[in-house]
């Protein structure tokens, strides 16, 4: 016996699915502000006590919320790690991405992506300890493969444009790699001994070190296309 055809929707139902239904709209609304909450009193948390102290139960009583209400929108506290992080690799993104005017070339072009980068982290340092939460030793923890994978294309997304300029440099792809590996890791030294205070016992500014670090970066570029 075959399925009768559905009713064809009335001309009002059809121009209110297709202006979002006003109820809808406004669960739809609260359901955002409810999961915006519980990403607000997560990261509060692990900023306050760490990953491995904190509980969605330690969440849950921050937003105001039962557990059982934090897992209708996340499936661990891991989940709500991997959207924060997101969230934070997003505006990293965005950051670089405002940074790089479209008439900018060569050399400026490699000082604007680089420099967009290490400005984000330097001043969001909890950005980058967010970054760190779920490491400990060399061996990341709580994160499925396909999530790990996800965010650490949003981070190589962010540095693609300073390999990319360099390597319009003359710079050739190898070699643009191992030099954008290199200032990666120069950088993120560099905000962690500023972000802990450690690098006064040098007497040093992690901006001007940064900035030393790019320019014989970017004569290295120009050399290697010689």
């Amino acid at each position: 016996m075959s399925t009768p055809p559905a009713p064809a929707r009335p001309a009002s139902a059809k121009r209110a699915a297709k202006a979002g239904n006003p109820r809808q709209l406004r669960q739809q609304a609260l359901a955002d502000v409810r999961r915006e909450r519980v990403l607000d009193a997560a990261r509060a948390a692990f900023f306050e006590l760490g990953m491995e102290k904190t509980s969605i139960r330690e969440i849950a009583h921050r937003a105001g919320y039962t557990p059982g209400a934090i897992y209708s929108y996340f499936a661990s506290k891991e989940a709500l790690y991997g959207a924060l992080l997101g969230e934070s690799l997003a505006r990293l993104n965005e950051r670089v991405q405002q940074a790089l005017e479209p008439s900018a070339a060569g050399p400026a072009r490699v000082r604007a992506a680089a420099t967009a980068f290490f400005d984000f982290y330097r001043e969001n340092p909890r950005d980058l300890d967010l970054g760190f939460y779920l490491f400990q030793g060399m061996q990341p923890r709580g994160l499925t493969p396909e999530l790990n994978e996800t965010l650490n294309t949003r981070l190589r997304q962010a540095l693609q444009p300073t390999q990319d300029a360099l390597q319009s440099l003359g710079m050739p792809a190898p070699q643009a790699l191992q030099e954008l590996t290199a200032l990666f890791a120069h950088t993120v030294g560099l905000l962690v001994l500023s972000h802990t205070g450690r690098i006064r016992m040098f007497r040093q500014a992690s901006q001007d070190l940064f900035d030393k670090y790019l320019e014989q970066l970017i004569r290295r570029a120009g050399t290697a296309s010689g």
